[in-house]
């Protein structure tokens, strides 16, 4: 495992909403999510395969969302990471930011936005699924027709926050990497779901709404496959506990 220790600022994102009519046509539905596992991975980190391998499982589960992070903090060990984007690494930072524990490294697993672990260390995440099981209690629905997709966020259960951010995530195929230098020289690896943007697209005020988002938008990014996330936001603007979460392939 690799640490490195980080300040991390304050990011304000302005959120935008794309409508449009949703299409006549076969729908694509999104499957009931129970578990978002983010993994925070670097193709310059010896000890990432086997976390790479992990969360390659994870993403055959139905019920789990299982996204991949490649961040940029390791390019300057030798190898320039052909995935990675300074904006995983910020939404890395922002976690440890949120959490107040300053603890940035790969392989790292981030589970509902609520608890971090080593992201090779199977028994820990699962852990931490079974003790977060009905913590994604708002309901997220995704109809995708010909020409758009349909987002609809359930009202806020007792208990439940009533104001978060909708995020939509979108992400690729499995990705196989050859490594040319650094700690992972002559290996091949692959990488699943991997986020290739991530951006706000409306704030959630505790009451059942609809967002529709053009598929144009997704062919633009060159992905197949797209999530929505509903995190709240601390009041720093930092990335809280994930509410709900709903994920569609188009291919599919």
């Amino acid at each position: 495992m690799r640490t490195r220790i980080v300040s991390t600022a304050t990011k304000t994102i302005a959120a935008l909403v794309l409508g449009a009519g949703l299409a006549a046509g076969t729908p694509v539905l999104a499957t009931e999510t129970k578990a978002v596992v983010e993994l925070f991975t670097s193709q310059g980190c010896s000890s990432c395969p086997p976390a790479d391998a992990l969360i390659a499982e994870y993403a055959q589960r139905d019920d789990i969302l299982a996204l991949s992070y490649p961040v940029d903090y390791w390019d300057y060990l030798g190898w320039k990471d052909t995935l990675a984007s300074h904006e995983n690494t910020e939404r890395q930072r922002s976690y440890a930011a949120a959490r107040g524990d300053r603890q940035v490294y790969t392989p790292q697993v981030v589970v509902n936005g609520r608890e971090h672990m080593v992201g090779s260390n199977k028994s820990a995440i699962d852990g931490a699924i079974d003790r977060l099981s009905g913590s994604l209690s708002v309901p997220i629905t995704m109809t995708a027709g010909s020409d758009t997709t349909k987002v609809t966020i359930g009202a806020a259960n007792n208990g439940t926050p009533d104001k978060g951010m909708i995020w939509l995530a979108m992400y690729d195929d499995p990705v196989t990497v050859p490594i040319g230098r650094g700690e992972n020289t002559g290996k091949t690896i692959t990488y699943t779901n991997v986020v290739r943007k991530l951006r706000p697209i409306a704030m959630w005020k505790g009451e059942e709404m609809t967002v529709e988002l053009p598929k144009s938008e997704m062919m633009h990014a060159d992905v197949s496959r797209c999530a929505v996330i509903l995190q709240t936001e601390l009041p720093d603007g930092l990335p809280g506990p994930i509410l709900g979460a709903a994920a569609i392939d188009y291919e599919n």
